[in-house]
């Protein structure tokens, strides 16, 4: 079976072709990093995370960019308010993220590019939009993209330019020549810092928020690519703009395959700062292990709506303790990390509900299966292939044993951690040296660093 992907431009699944057979380029809008992530944020990044995961057990080479817009109006004033540079928030704000989402093993995207190293091709775009026609500088010193001068403007979102009315959703400025015009550059404000202005032919400024996506994605993927996605809020109007902006400069598709994760809701709301009612991944990480956190964003299908509460995290606690016991059963040294055979019946069901669109209910759900048949049968075999199945998700890659002494909260007690250090020393004498690591990076993922010095091991909390 091929594997199929919702096209968010299409509103359609579709059997997945990439331009280059075996080489896939996705680009996902990542962080605008004025303040630390919040689980809204770990959803997005989750998501794709297990889709590029996926990619890659299919045999495809992944090229991944994931942005981090550094330059914004939020971020010039959270740094004037701490009286630091932008520099040295969006770099204390990075740092954060990565060790929130590396606790979550979101791995690291092939290229992380940050919005202010790519100027001088936003420029050059920009530049080319004012060419074609398709820009034009407003009194006030802004550059503006036509949005009627576009055929195809709202073919992502399905909003036809007659429908949308200023006001709304687009910000509405006496300078523009039409109030659906969106900015490509900002020119600069006296009271705005030094560090957040460039020089241009059209006067001191900064790029607007949608094109630094565009000039980002076709410097590090080039003018096509294959996939592209964010989250559903992202759809309209960054998105669309991005479709405009891009193929009224190159006149290419931008990219073949959109893909828009769910919203992360509580009380039937959508998650976000805005509204006050978000959790840092700080916040859920304090009271809940990272992988039952990842477990609770996994199990829930990328562009299903993921309702938030401690109810449900304690059952993905519960759930995923489940298949721990099962892998439990067998000593985790015999539990390699071995080639998957998809011929298996259990595993050629998982990869027939990856496939379509990336199911990772009904993926999970034979995880489940394959735990009672281990519990049944004790096979070492088919606990191998549990683990292994899980690994393509990014689960169950923990020592069983440290996860399920481990309680709902973070953190383990004395006697746990002294006996996984000394399960540590034994694998070590015995050359091990795979299993000592494992139990050191999961007493990590629990909160507990390991010394070790010549007179023996020693720990701290974190």
């Amino acid at each position: 079976m091929s594997l199929r992907i919702y096209n968010t431009l299409s509103r359609d699944i579709e059997t997945f072709k990439p331009i280059d057979s075996n080489h896939v380029r996705m680009y996902v809008c990542g962080m605008t990093i004025y303040d630390l992530c919040h689980i809204g944020h770990a959803r997005m990044m989750m998501a794709f995370d297990v889709i590029q995961r996926w990619l890659k057990v299919s045999g495809y080479k992944v090229v991944y960019v994931r942005n981090i817009t550094d330059i914004d109006d939020k971020i010039i004033k959270r740094a004037l308010e701490r009286g630091i540079t932008i520099r040295a928030l969006t770099d204390e704000m990075i740092a954060a993220m990565h060790q929130d989402i590396g606790a979550l093993h979101i791995e690291t995207p092939t290229h992380e590019p940050r919005a202010t190293e790519y100027v001088p091709q936003m420029l050059d775009l920009i530049s080319k939009l004012e060419h074609k026609g398709l820009a034009y500088q407003a009194p006030s010193g802004d550059v503006n993209f036509s949005v009627r001068q576009f055929p195809g403007y709202g073919k992502l979102s399905g909003k036809s330019v007659d429908e949308l009315r200023a006001g709304e959703r687009v910000a509405v400025q006496d300078d523009k020549a039409d109030p659906l015009d969106f900015v490509l550059w900002k020119a600069a404000k006296p009271a705005e810092p030094d560090d957040a202005k460039w020089d241009s032919n059209y006067g001191a400024g900064r790029p607007g928020w949608h094109i630094e996506c565009s000039a980002m994605s076709c410097a590090l993927l080039g003018e096509t690519f294959d996939i592209h996605g964010g989250g559903a809020d992202l759809q309209f109007p960054h998105h669309e703009n991005e479709i405009a902006q891009s193929e009224g400069a190159t006149g290419k598709p931008l990219a073949n395959y959109w893909i828009h994760n769910g919203f992360v809701r509580v009380d039937n709301e959508k998650m976000s700062k805005s509204l006050g009612n978000f959790f840092t991944i700080r916040e859920v990480l304090a009271k809940y292990d990272p992988e039952t956190v990842r477990f609770f964003i996994v199990r829930v299908h990328y562009r299903t709506a993921l309702n938030y509460s401690d109810a449900h995290l304690n059952d993905a606690r519960a759930a995923l303790k489940r298949l721990y016991t099962a892998l439990d059963l067998v000593k985790p040294d015999a539990l390699g990390i071995e080639a998957i055979d998809w011929t298996n019946p259990f595993a050629a069901r998982f990869k027939a509900a990856m496939d379509e669109d990336f199911g990772t209910p009904e993926a999970i759900a034979v995880l489940f299966d394959l735990a009672a048949q281990v519990n049944v049968s004790k096979s070492t075999q088919l606990a191998g292939l549990l683990k292994a199945l899980g690994g393509c998700l990014g689960l169950l890659q923990n020592v069983p044993s440290v996860f399920l002494q481990a309680g709902a909260k973070t953190g383990l007690d004395e006697a746990t951690i002294q006996a996984n250090i000394q399960a540590r020393t034994d694998a070590k004498h015995a050359k091990n040296f795979a299993l000592a690591d494992e139990i050191r990076k999961t007493l990590l993922a629990q909160g507990i660093v390991l010394k070790d010095s010549p007179t023996g091991t020693t720990w701290e909390s974190v």
